[in-house]
């Protein structure tokens, strides 16, 4: 392993211990409420302030330099910039902050991709409800709708939230007056068709190292871990529009995690990318399959200094898999529960591997706004990607709470 220090953006138990098993030199970087608990567990720490920056900023760096570190890399997406902030010093390269600030700014993003020649969506940045709804309405007569048929649905979305924090999907005008004032400014998108996926792309001197690609079953719901064959047919096109991405937004070090749609005629659109650890427990279903760990691969390949040689033999062929994981994030369907209710044919299921649902202090569920947050997950281990596909259709129709 190499000799260098790195900085980690955020706070992350597990991400402190597989550095640590691996013999990786780090600073965990947190907020200041967090440094009491490192230091009582003798983890070298620097406690920062992410929110805001200002004429001190350029102290983390400093300070960082004196600790030793030469690079940073982002667990979460308030992180992503600063992450960016301090590499562009570490590595002298000032237009890398505005790169990694695109992995914040979701209509950034998109422009930039569009201006690469990357198939998106089409997309707008709505300061109101008035635009969302003259957006709604100029793409349903776009698509020349007749009244009475099924409206086209859009997207709205917070332009630097995380995963599927405040994203709303619009069927009908009248949902529109739902949409809070401080959700704006937000990016509104067209509907994009075809089998939605992820990929999880370790990169070094600007070549991949390792591709995984995720099946997502329900956005925000389910996915498992590698896709299924029929997606897997597809690698040769995914890899190729996975490098044009990373070609068209100068990543040479680290981790993406974009998201795609591919269309059953090979057409593959950009939905969005980001730079930082990814949701649905992909770490934890990757490493359960792979058997190697996603942080520490993090860790290697955003330090331009790891041996290639130690990349090399860090990383396990594609194809050399352990079956198929995957899980269900489950929300429950009653507005009062009083505790976990598993049903006996998941108990019985020779899918089934274990869950972490918990029943919260409070009985009455918290309304949820778009995709909220959900109340733990139940993960699956098997050897078959469409029985694992069936199992996480079926069993999102239970309710797991008395």
């Amino acid at each position: 392993m190499s000799k260098d220090k790195i900085a980690v953006l955020g706070y992350s138990v597990q991400c402190f211990a597989s550095l640590k098993d691996a013999g990786i030199d780090f600073v965990a970087v947190v907020p200041p409420e967090f440094t009491p608990d490192l230091k009582e567990k003798g983890i070298e720490h620097y406690g920062w302030n992410f929110e805001k920056f200002n004429e001190q900023s350029i102290q983390i760096v400093k300070d960082l330099t004196e600790m030793g570190v030469n690079c940073a890399f982002p667990l979460y997406e308030e992180t992503v910039e600063w992450a960016g902030y301090v590499n562009s010093h570490f590595r002298d390269d000032p237009r890398l902050f505005n790169r990694y600030y695109l992995f914040r700014n979701k209509a950034m993003m998109k422009r930039k991709a569009q201006m690469a020649g990357i198939r998106v969506g089409v997309f707008e940045e709505a300061e109101s409800k008035e635009q969302v709804r003259k957006f709604f309405r100029r793409v349903n007569e776009a698509l020349l709708k007749l009244d009475g048929e099924s409206n086209y649905p859009v997207h709205l979305k917070p332009l630097d939230a995380a995963g599927c924090k405040g994203h709303r999907m619009i069927k009908e005008e009248s949902k529109i007056e739902e949409i809070e004032d401080n959700e704006f400014p937000c990016l509104l998108e067209t509907h994009l068709d075809g089998q939605e996926f992820s990929c999880e792309v370790f990169i070094h001197k600007g070549k991949i190292k390792f591709l995984n690609i995720t099946e997502y079953v329900k956005l925000g719901h389910s996915n498992f871990i590698p896709c299924s064959p029929e997606l897997n047919e597809r690698r040769g096109l995914i890899k190729k529009a996975v490098e044009e991405l990373i070609d068209a937004f100068g990543i040479e070090y680290g981790m993406i995690h974009p998201e795609y749609f591919i269309t059953s005629d090979g057409k593959i659109n950009f939905g969005e990318v980001a730079a930082r650890v990814p949701g649905g427990h992909m770490f934890e279903l990757m490493q359960k399959v792979y058997g190697f760990d996603p942080y520490v691969g993090f860790a290697l390949c955003s330090n331009p200094n790891t041996d290639p040689k130690v990349i090399e033999e860090f990383f396990p062929s594609e194809s050399d898999h352990k079956g198929y994981t995957g899980c269900l994030m489950v929300y429950p369907k009653k507005s009062v529960i009083s505790d976990v209710s598993l049903p006996d044919n998941l108990v019985t299921d020779s899918y089934y591997d274990y869950h972490n649902l918990f029943t919260p202090a409070s009985s009455k569920v918290a309304e949820r706004v778009a995709f909220g947050d959900h109340y733990g997950t139940i993960f699956f281990q098997g050897d078959d990607a469409n029985e694992m596909k069936k199992r996480l259709v079926e069993y999102e129709k239970e309710d797991f709470y008395a």
